[in-house]
Protein backbone atom coordinates (compact mmCIF):
# COMPACT_ATOMS: atom_id res chain seq x y z
CA UNK A 1 0.00 0.00 0.00
CA UNK A 2 2.80 2.52 0.99
CA UNK A 3 4.74 1.85 -2.20
CA UNK A 4 1.28 2.38 -4.34
CA UNK A 5 0.70 5.60 -2.71
CA UNK A 6 4.60 6.96 -3.57
CA UNK A 7 3.86 6.02 -7.27
CA UNK A 8 1.29 7.91 -7.16
CA UNK A 9 2.93 11.02 -5.77
CA UNK A 10 5.77 10.85 -8.24
CA UNK A 11 3.25 10.49 -11.14
CA UNK A 12 1.09 13.33 -9.85
CA UNK A 13 4.63 15.08 -9.58
CA UNK A 14 5.98 13.84 -12.73
CA UNK A 15 2.37 15.40 -14.60
CA UNK A 16 2.80 18.58 -12.69
CA UNK A 17 6.05 19.64 -14.43
CA UNK A 18 5.94 18.14 -17.10
CA UNK A 19 8.51 20.17 -19.61
CA UNK A 20 6.37 19.19 -22.84
CA UNK A 21 3.79 20.70 -21.89
CA UNK A 22 4.27 24.79 -22.40
CA UNK A 23 2.24 27.95 -20.90
CA UNK A 24 -1.29 27.48 -22.25
CA UNK A 25 -1.97 31.63 -22.56
CA UNK A 26 -0.16 33.97 -24.61
CA UNK A 27 -0.51 38.21 -25.13
CA UNK A 28 1.80 40.27 -27.64
CA UNK A 29 0.78 44.39 -26.99
CA UNK A 30 2.08 46.69 -30.07
CA UNK A 31 1.10 48.74 -32.87
CA UNK A 32 -0.59 48.13 -35.92
CA UNK A 33 -0.73 49.54 -39.50
CA UNK A 34 -3.89 48.36 -40.77
CA UNK A 35 -4.17 49.64 -44.75
CA UNK A 36 -7.05 48.75 -46.77
CA UNK A 37 -6.39 47.98 -49.96
CA UNK A 38 -9.52 48.75 -51.34
CA UNK A 39 -11.60 48.55 -54.38
CA UNK A 40 -15.33 49.78 -55.30
CA UNK A 41 -18.07 49.66 -57.33
CA UNK A 42 -19.62 52.80 -58.71
CA UNK A 43 -21.85 54.87 -56.08
CA UNK A 44 -25.70 54.22 -56.87
CA UNK A 45 -28.65 56.78 -56.69
CA UNK A 46 -31.94 55.73 -55.96
CA UNK A 47 -35.31 57.23 -54.68
CA UNK A 48 -35.21 60.21 -57.02
CA UNK A 49 -38.11 62.02 -57.45
CA UNK A 50 -39.56 65.73 -57.31
CA UNK A 51 -37.27 68.14 -58.62
CA UNK A 52 -33.93 66.46 -58.57
CA UNK A 53 -35.24 63.98 -61.25
CA UNK A 54 -34.45 66.73 -63.55
CA UNK A 55 -31.20 66.50 -63.44
CA UNK A 56 -30.71 62.99 -61.47
CA UNK A 57 -31.97 59.64 -62.34
CA UNK A 58 -31.79 56.56 -60.21
CA UNK A 59 -28.68 53.76 -61.00
CA UNK A 60 -24.40 54.06 -60.95
CA UNK A 61 -22.67 57.43 -61.52
CA UNK A 62 -20.57 56.43 -64.00
CA UNK A 63 -16.61 56.72 -63.11
CA UNK A 64 -17.13 57.50 -59.81
CA UNK A 65 -16.32 55.37 -56.51
CA UNK A 66 -14.50 55.81 -53.09
CA UNK A 67 -11.85 54.40 -50.93
CA UNK A 68 -10.98 53.89 -47.29
CA UNK A 69 -8.12 55.47 -45.47
CA UNK A 70 -4.95 53.60 -43.64
CA UNK A 71 -4.87 53.78 -39.70
CA UNK A 72 -2.22 52.97 -37.19
CA UNK A 73 -3.65 51.98 -33.64
CA UNK A 74 -2.56 50.40 -30.40
CA UNK A 75 -3.61 46.27 -30.24
CA UNK A 76 -3.36 43.51 -28.33
CA UNK A 77 -3.08 40.09 -29.86
CA UNK A 78 -4.14 37.25 -26.43
CA UNK A 79 -3.96 33.52 -27.78
CA UNK A 80 -4.40 30.04 -26.25
CA UNK A 81 -2.64 27.08 -27.25
CA UNK A 82 -5.21 23.86 -28.04
CA UNK A 83 -3.75 20.74 -26.05
CA UNK A 84 -4.03 18.94 -29.43
CA UNK A 85 -0.76 18.11 -32.00
CA UNK A 86 2.10 18.38 -29.13
CA UNK A 87 0.01 21.66 -28.33
CA UNK A 88 1.18 23.77 -31.81
CA UNK A 89 -2.28 24.65 -32.41
CA UNK A 90 -3.33 28.09 -31.12
CA UNK A 91 -6.62 30.27 -31.47
CA UNK A 92 -5.88 34.49 -31.30
CA UNK A 93 -8.13 37.28 -31.36
CA UNK A 94 -7.29 40.88 -31.24
CA UNK A 95 -8.60 42.83 -28.74
CA UNK A 96 -8.20 47.00 -29.27
CA UNK A 97 -9.78 50.17 -29.15
CA UNK A 98 -12.16 51.19 -32.06
CA UNK A 99 -10.95 53.67 -34.36
CA UNK A 100 -11.91 55.90 -36.71
CA UNK A 101 -11.68 55.24 -40.46
CA UNK A 102 -12.15 57.96 -43.36
CA UNK A 103 -13.94 57.26 -46.76
CA UNK A 104 -12.69 59.69 -49.32
CA UNK A 105 -14.33 60.10 -52.78
CA UNK A 106 -12.39 58.98 -55.84
CA UNK A 107 -12.85 59.52 -59.90
CA UNK A 108 -15.95 61.88 -60.92
CA UNK A 109 -17.69 61.62 -57.75
CA UNK A 110 -14.85 63.54 -56.53
CA UNK A 111 -14.03 65.83 -59.04
CA UNK A 112 -16.93 66.20 -61.48
CA UNK A 113 -20.40 67.53 -60.47
CA UNK A 114 -23.23 64.84 -59.92
CA UNK A 115 -26.27 67.55 -61.31
CA UNK A 116 -24.34 70.24 -63.29
CA UNK A 117 -27.59 71.26 -65.62
CA UNK A 118 -31.27 70.54 -64.95
CA UNK A 119 -33.39 70.82 -68.33
CA UNK A 120 -30.19 72.53 -69.58
CA UNK A 121 -29.94 74.91 -66.70
CA UNK A 122 -26.97 75.06 -65.13
CA UNK A 123 -27.77 74.03 -60.76
CA UNK A 124 -24.97 75.65 -59.82
CA UNK A 125 -23.82 72.19 -57.95
CA UNK A 126 -20.40 71.98 -58.05
CA UNK A 127 -17.87 68.77 -57.47
CA UNK A 128 -17.61 67.13 -53.76
CA UNK A 129 -14.17 66.63 -53.58
CA UNK A 130 -12.10 64.18 -51.85
CA UNK A 131 -13.83 64.12 -48.70
CA UNK A 132 -17.09 61.97 -48.10
CA UNK A 133 -17.41 60.52 -44.47
CA UNK A 134 -15.72 58.37 -41.82
CA UNK A 135 -16.90 55.72 -39.25
CA UNK A 136 -15.63 54.40 -35.88
CA UNK A 137 -14.80 50.88 -36.37
CA UNK A 138 -14.14 47.80 -34.64
CA UNK A 139 -12.35 44.69 -36.12
CA UNK A 140 -13.33 41.33 -34.20
CA UNK A 141 -10.99 38.82 -35.59
CA UNK A 142 -10.75 34.78 -34.79
CA UNK A 143 -7.92 32.85 -36.18
CA UNK A 144 -6.47 29.45 -35.65
CA UNK A 145 -2.59 29.08 -36.24
CA UNK A 146 -0.23 26.13 -36.39
CA UNK A 147 3.18 26.38 -35.28
CA UNK A 148 6.06 24.66 -36.82
CA UNK A 149 9.00 24.81 -34.43
CA UNK A 150 8.42 25.25 -30.53
CA UNK A 151 12.11 25.88 -29.39
CA UNK A 152 14.66 28.22 -30.95
CA UNK A 153 14.92 32.00 -30.83
CA UNK A 154 13.32 32.00 -34.53
CA UNK A 155 9.46 30.19 -34.23
CA UNK A 156 7.12 30.64 -37.12
CA UNK A 157 3.74 30.02 -37.98
CA UNK A 158 1.07 30.32 -39.80
CA UNK A 159 -3.01 29.97 -40.37
CA UNK A 160 -6.31 31.36 -41.08
CA UNK A 161 -9.95 32.44 -39.97
CA UNK A 162 -12.45 35.09 -40.05
CA UNK A 163 -12.93 38.60 -39.37
CA UNK A 164 -15.93 40.99 -38.63
CA UNK A 165 -15.59 44.63 -38.97
CA UNK A 166 -18.08 46.91 -37.08
CA UNK A 167 -18.58 50.07 -37.47
CA UNK A 168 -20.38 52.98 -35.62
CA UNK A 169 -21.70 56.65 -35.59
CA UNK A 170 -20.88 56.37 -39.57
CA UNK A 171 -21.55 60.03 -40.26
CA UNK A 172 -21.11 62.39 -44.10
CA UNK A 173 -18.47 64.54 -43.41
CA UNK A 174 -18.80 66.25 -46.89
CA UNK A 175 -19.15 70.44 -46.58
CA UNK A 176 -21.22 70.38 -49.52
CA UNK A 177 -23.74 67.09 -48.74
CA UNK A 178 -23.99 68.32 -45.17
CA UNK A 179 -24.11 72.55 -45.46
CA UNK A 180 -27.96 72.18 -45.74
CA UNK A 181 -28.44 69.57 -43.29
CA UNK A 182 -26.71 66.42 -41.81
CA UNK A 183 -27.68 63.12 -44.02
CA UNK A 184 -28.05 59.93 -42.31
CA UNK A 185 -25.40 57.14 -42.50
CA UNK A 186 -25.04 53.49 -41.83
CA UNK A 187 -22.19 50.70 -42.87
CA UNK A 188 -23.58 47.14 -42.21
CA UNK A 189 -21.10 44.82 -40.56
CA UNK A 190 -18.63 43.36 -42.95
CA UNK A 191 -17.38 39.72 -42.72
CA UNK A 192 -14.17 38.35 -44.30
CA UNK A 193 -11.68 35.48 -44.22
CA UNK A 194 -8.44 35.92 -42.87
CA UNK A 195 -5.01 34.87 -43.26
CA UNK A 196 -2.51 35.34 -41.17
CA UNK A 197 1.34 34.47 -40.90
CA UNK A 198 4.45 35.97 -38.98
CA UNK A 199 7.33 35.27 -36.62
CA UNK A 200 7.84 35.03 -32.92
CA UNK A 201 11.21 35.57 -32.02
CA UNK A 202 12.62 34.83 -28.15
CA UNK A 203 14.27 37.46 -26.12
CA UNK A 204 14.39 36.02 -23.01
CA UNK A 205 13.00 32.93 -21.67
CA UNK A 206 9.24 33.23 -21.65
CA UNK A 207 9.49 37.23 -23.44
CA UNK A 208 8.81 37.46 -27.01
CA UNK A 209 8.42 39.88 -29.73
CA UNK A 210 6.51 39.43 -32.54
CA UNK A 211 6.11 40.13 -35.96
CA UNK A 212 2.44 39.30 -37.40
CA UNK A 213 1.12 39.91 -40.57
CA UNK A 214 -2.97 39.51 -41.51
CA UNK A 215 -4.43 40.11 -44.96
CA UNK A 216 -8.78 39.85 -44.46
CA UNK A 217 -9.98 38.96 -48.29
CA UNK A 218 -13.73 39.53 -49.42
CA UNK A 219 -14.72 42.12 -46.39
CA UNK A 220 -17.34 44.73 -48.67
CA UNK A 221 -18.65 47.05 -46.27
CA UNK A 222 -22.08 48.53 -48.06
CA UNK A 223 -22.87 52.24 -46.74
CA UNK A 224 -26.23 54.03 -47.29
CA UNK A 225 -26.41 57.49 -46.88
CA UNK A 226 -30.45 58.98 -47.20
CA UNK A 227 -32.08 61.92 -47.07
CA UNK A 228 -29.27 64.31 -48.58
CA UNK A 229 -30.06 67.65 -49.65
CA UNK A 230 -28.11 69.95 -51.69
CA UNK A 231 -28.11 73.61 -52.48
CA UNK A 232 -29.03 74.84 -56.43
CA UNK A 233 -27.82 78.58 -56.27
CA UNK A 234 -28.32 78.60 -59.98
CA UNK A 235 -31.80 77.63 -59.92
CA UNK A 236 -34.15 80.56 -58.53
CA UNK A 237 -37.19 78.00 -57.89
CA UNK A 238 -35.85 75.69 -56.04
CA UNK A 239 -33.12 76.78 -53.39
CA UNK A 240 -32.53 73.09 -51.68
CA UNK A 241 -33.06 70.06 -53.56
CA UNK A 242 -33.38 66.63 -51.95
CA UNK A 243 -31.15 63.97 -53.80
CA UNK A 244 -32.86 60.73 -52.35
CA UNK A 245 -30.31 57.83 -51.42
CA UNK A 246 -26.76 57.06 -52.27
CA UNK A 247 -25.40 53.65 -51.71
CA UNK A 248 -21.74 52.52 -51.95
CA UNK A 249 -20.12 48.66 -51.99
CA UNK A 250 -16.15 49.44 -50.96
CA UNK A 251 -14.41 45.87 -51.27
CA UNK A 252 -11.85 46.99 -48.04
CA UNK A 253 -9.47 43.66 -48.09
CA UNK A 254 -7.46 45.22 -45.31
CA UNK A 255 -3.33 44.26 -44.93
CA UNK A 256 -3.03 44.55 -41.21
CA UNK A 257 0.80 44.59 -40.00
CA UNK A 258 1.71 44.32 -36.10
CA UNK A 259 4.89 44.41 -34.41
CA UNK A 260 4.60 43.69 -30.53
CA UNK A 261 6.26 42.15 -27.50
CA UNK A 262 4.32 39.71 -25.23
CA UNK A 263 4.94 36.83 -22.85
CA UNK A 264 3.64 33.31 -22.60
CA UNK A 265 2.31 32.38 -19.34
Amino acid sequence: MKRALILLALLASTAHADPLDPERFYIRAGVALIDPLSTSKPMELADIDGPASLALQNGPIAGSGASVGSATVFALIIGYRLPYMNHKLSLETILGLPFTVKFQATGTLANESIAPTALGIPTGVGPLGPDLGEATVAPLTLSMLYRFLDDGIIRPYAGGGFALLVSLDAKVTNKMLTEVSQPDMSIAPAPGLLLQTGVDIQLYKKWFARIDVKYIAFMEANAEVHHIQVRTPSIPLFDTVELGTAKMSVMINPLIIQAGIGADF
